[in-house]
């Protein structure tokens, strides 16, 4: 009878889920209630775009605040501070297992003038040679209805409790 194999580790280690934390920007202006979303930069996301926007966010670092690691990863994305404040919103696993922690936070920014930190990576493929990316390549402040149609979809949950939490606070005065 052949030996059945396990596909568990060989070790005992404990194998940790990536957590990313991220800030949902949002404004009010004539054309209503607006968000920033980040599109992301390199080469496998250049022709993507609706499906493909998200919040800017990132990993969050060993033994680092959700919080600080947001407006960490969000200043590293944008060149734009976000503030000391924000609504914590309800964190949401991603279908890849990834769950991404967020805040709302009320501002205003010029999305065109964002700027990005950057990765490395080897392009192309089996090249040999190694490019530098931009981790967000552009920015844009869309109304909502527009954001959904943008929005990674795990993300898009993210917009509708933002929408509810607005709702409530403007019925409550």
């Amino acid at each position: 009878m052949p030996v059945r194999r396990s596909h568990a580790p060989s070790n005992n280690r404990h194998f940790v889920k990536p957590v990313s934390a991220g800030i949902l920007l949002y404004r009010h202006s004539s054309a209503g209630l607006e968000v920033l979303l980040a599109h992301p930069g390199g080469p496998y996301w250049k022709d993507r775009d609706l499906g493909h926007w998200g919040i800017p966010k990132g990993r969050v670092d060993p033994g680092e605040e959700l919080f600080a690691a947001a407006r960490r990863e969000f200043l590293e994305e944008t060149g734009v501070d976000a503030g000391p404040l924000g609504t914590p919103l309800t964190p949401r696993r991603q279908p890849g297992g990834k769950t991404i922690h967020a805040w709302a936070i009320e501002g205003d920014c010029d999305a065109a003038a964002c700027r990005s930190n950057h990765f490395s990576m080897e392009w192309p493929p089996r090249s040999g040679r190694t490019e530098r990316f931009p981790e967000i390549d552009r920015a844009e402040w869309f109304g909502l209805e527009h954001a959904r149609a943008k929005i990674l979809p795990g993300q898009a949950p993210f917009l509708d409790e933002l929408a509810a939490l607005l709702e409530r606070r403007s019925a409550t005065g």
